[in-house]
């Protein structure tokens, strides 16, 4: 089987992407897998689809880790969804609404930019101290689409985000389907930068789009920073999470906004 794929990356996160409007694609966990290998495959930190829409919105939005296990949201990955959707339009649309696991999402755009409204956050706590490999953590948690803890430190550049990612990823706190970890540092107030171990990935990424809402969150949370906040990834890009938080810890209008960026086409062997 021949098969027509896009490559694209957001601030570094980077995705295989398929048109799978006419539901002509049902590719198996271990076809996903290898599509995303960086070895044998294309290589990717996760796969989406187009498909159609059936809840309301204008298209749906399937995301796979490069594991091939499905997931709920990705906030960079919708990004790129977003301008692939747009792409396969002769770049003609304004703003489109997709379902995901997670809830609708919508995107609007602006050149190579993409600005996501994000589903509505919740699970938050605050300051959970957990015992991880050889030392205490002080972990925040929330889900914005997909489980995130959050480490705050003073030097990001030498936390051991492996060692310490898995022993969040799969701690106790947070089974039976695990978390996402990151590594976050206040730059000044309004700004940080994080480092991210993705779930399903198995290590740490270029950048992770819901983890950065989730720190921003955070960070919000511990200093009544303002919104937008400035996000900057390992991947070197900065990007911008904005909020509005009508009540105490409840937050709504959540958006990520940043690149989404075209790599290149092509065709594959299965």
């Amino acid at each position: 089987m021949t098969l027509s794929f896009t490559k694209m990356n957001g601030a570094g996160n980077d995705f295989v992407m398929l048109d799978n409007r006419d539901l002509s694609l049902a590719l198996t966990k271990d076809q996903i897998k290898r599509l995303c290998d960086r070895h044998r495959g294309i290589g990717a930190d996760g796969l989406l689809a187009v498909e159609p829409a059936t809840n309301g919105g204008d298209f749906k939005m399937r995301y796979y880790n490069a594991d091939g296990g499905e997931a709920e949201m990705c906030g960079n990955g919708a990004r790129c969804f977003g301008r692939f959707v747009n792409h396969l339009h002769g770049d003609k649309l304004v703003k489109i609404q997709f379902e995901t696991l997670a809830g609708m999402i919508s995107a609007e755009f602006e050149g190579d930019q993409v600005r996501i409204n994000m589903s509505a956050p919740h699970n938050l706590k605050l300051a959970q101290n957990l015992p991880v490999v050889d030392t205490n953590l002080t972990v925040h948690s929330i889900n914005t689409g997909v489980p995130h803890a959050i480490v705050f430190v003073e030097d990001l550049e030498s936390v051991p985000v492996h060692e310490w990612g898995a022993g969040l990823r799969y701690h106790e706190a947070f089974k039976p389907k695990g978390t996402n970890a990151n590594f976050a540092k206040v730059v000044s107030p309004g700004s940080i930068s994080i480092r991210t171990y993705e779930r399903g990935v198995e290590g740490e990424t270029l950048a992770c789009g819901t983890g950065m809402v989730a720190c921003a969150l955070i960070h919000h949370e511990l200093t009544g920073a303002a919104s937008p906040v400035s996000v900057l990834v390992k991947g070197g890009d900065t990007l911008k999470v904005g909020f509005e938080e009508p009540s105490k810890s409840e937050y709504t209008n959540v958006t990520l906004f940043g690149p989404a960026d075209f790599v290149f086409q092509g065709t594959v062997q299965l």
